[in-house]
């Protein structure tokens, strides 16, 4: 291949604030929640509250959680370290195989790095093709499809235009779920007790996206009916759950936060946490599981709670991302 017949690898990710300050939290949450894919209320209704009463007090809130968590020897989030390793390592895995025929980076859906950025940077380095690989196992509109967009939008100003293709969904693949199990068997095995239950918490997404047509909540059902399969447990041994509600609408229920304190009252007095629909820990596991939630079951009687990280950077699941790329790649590639 010569230089200017590269093909590139762009993995996405949801996005991180640059900062935890208040302007840092106030781009990156104006960013966020004005996604027609996130929040689909009409803008004349939905910009007035969000500029004026919204973004005026949360980025306070965000900003103190993701100081919480924050990664202040490197001075960025912990999903953006996290991604740094994960994109090392599968640059590792895809020049073994494709020697220097491979450009891997990575993108945000919001905040920096852009995606346009990326799009650009990649054909600078000399791609005629990009395989776009937005991170997130079980597609929704607000995570995957939202990513999509970016992708096209930063496609329609490329000039000139790659060929392009995207990593669809995979939250039935064999290896994104033996992966999983081998998580849940490895946390087991280090404890000195066996959980009662296993909390397999999903982000949550209004009721009403499912009813018009978003795969998510089927998606979710999926992993967790081929995760218990994979563990060989009883359906008593495992609970679907979905975490991070906002705004007046139903969500999809159970809520994490609600069913943690009931298990807990029910006598279910040790369980541990997953979360599949994350591909790196962020402020979502790292604060609102492992804090918020926690605190929860706790408060409800619980004695002993476990969060069993996210797939972050371990090799089994860079050999899932990376068997992705290949599959994807194929005609391309050999």
């Amino acid at each position: 291949m010569t230089k200017t017949n590269k093909v590139g690898v762009l993995i996405a990710n949801l996005g991180t604030p640059d900062g935890y300050d208040y302007w840092s939290m106030r781009r990156y949450l104006n960013e966020f929640l004005s996604d027609k894919r996130v929040i689909d209320y009409p803008a004349w209704k939905w910009q007035p509250l969000l500029q004026l009463i919204i973004l005026s007090k949360r980025p306070f809130s965000s900003g103190k959680a993701y100081e919480s968590i924050w990664n202040h020897e490197a001075g960025e989030s912990p999903l953006m370290t996290i991604t740094k390793a994960q994109i090392a390592k599968l640059k590792a895995a895809l020049t073994q195989r494709y020697g220097d025929d491979v450009v891997v980076d990575f993108c945000m859906r919001y905040g920096n790095p852009s995606t346009s950025s990326k799009v650009q940077a990649l054909q600078e380095a000399g791609c005629d093709r990009i395989l776009f690989f937005p991170l997130y196992p079980q597609h929704a509109g607000a995570t995957t499809a939202t990513a999509n967009d970016a992708f096209f939008q930063a496609m329609c100003a490329a000039k000139p235009q790659p060929q392009a293709r995207l990593v669809p969904a995979y939250c039935s693949d064999p290896m994104y779920i033996d992966a999983l199990a081998k998580s849940v068997e490895t946390a087991y095995a280090n404890m000195h007790q066996r959980p009662d239950i296993l909390v397999v918490s999903y982000h949550g997404m209004p009721k009403r996206y499912i009813e018009e047509g978003d795969p998510y909540l089927k998606d979710c059902e999926l992993t967790s009916k081929l995760l218990l399969e994979r563990l060989g447990w009883d359906e008593t041994e495992m609970v679907t759950t979905f975490q991070s509600q906002f705004g007046p609408e139903e969500w999809l229920q159970p809520y994490t936060v609600e069913e943690v304190a009931r298990l807990a009252k029910a006598g279910k007095k040790n369980i541990a946490v997953i979360a599949p629909a994350f591909s790196a820990d962020c402020i979502e596991t790292l604060e609102e599981i492992n804090e918020e939630i926690g605190d929860s079951f706790k408060e409800a009687g619980g004695e002993v709670f476990t969060y069993i990280p996210c797939l972050n950077d371990v090799d089994a699941h860079i050999a899932v991302l990376a068997k992705l790329v290949q599959d994807n790649l194929n005609g391309w590639l050999e």
